[in-house]
């Protein structure tokens, strides 16, 4: 009797800490993709920078500075390049993720007096769009980033948005959020 409680008080733990060690995974790899959002920035701002190099290069420089300048120009398209595809990777898993675990991204019924309109950042929208009955308190759940100050998330029929509640403008739209 002892043997079989204990086997069942190690199923019923290891039953509990399931979905809490597949939820970390999951956090790293949109934490992945972000960072890697964030590298593609650095590699473009650096490529508009030698890009500025290479024109100043042209104008003031010599032959051999002109060369030096294309060389780097060159080194930094590759590294956009690879940022670009490591951001489409990262991004390509976490779909899949979303894709073979539709249920957690599976939102209630979505009810409002208004019809659906595509946002897009910087737009500003009513208050209405974001009142207390569309915001979304379990963003964690969804491993959605923390709203910033003054920001919520907002459901607005299947797709996510990141507004401003003081001013009313949207910051992020994540379109297709839910099923």
């Amino acid at each position: 009797m002892k043997t079989l409680s204990k086997a069942l008080i190690g199923t019923l733990m290891l039953a509990t800490t399931l979905p809490v060690a597949t939820a970390p995974a999951f956090a790293q790899s949109r934490g992945e993709v972000i960072r890697s959002e964030r590298e593609l920035r650095q590699e473009q701002r650096e490529l508009r920078r030698d890009r500025r190099d290479v024109q100043e290069a042209r104008r003031y420089g010599d032959r051999r500075d002109v060369r030096e300048e294309q060389r780097d120009l060159r080194d930094q398209r590759r590294d956009v390049r690879d940022a670009r595809r490591e951001y489409r990777e990262d991004l390509r898993d976490y779909r899949d993720y979303r894709a073979s675990n539709r249920a957690a991204f599976r939102g209630p019924a979505f009810r409002s007096n208004f019809r659906y309109q595509q946002f897009r950042p910087g737009v500003r929208i009513a208050p209405n769009y974001y009142g207390q009955r569309f915001v979304v308190n379990n963003y964690r759940n969804y491993r959605l980033p923390n709203p910033g100050v003054r920001q919520t998330w907002v459901r607005h029929y299947n797709d996510m948005l990141l507004v401003n509640t003081r001013t009313g403008t949207v910051v992020r739209v994540i379109p297709n959020f839910y099923w």
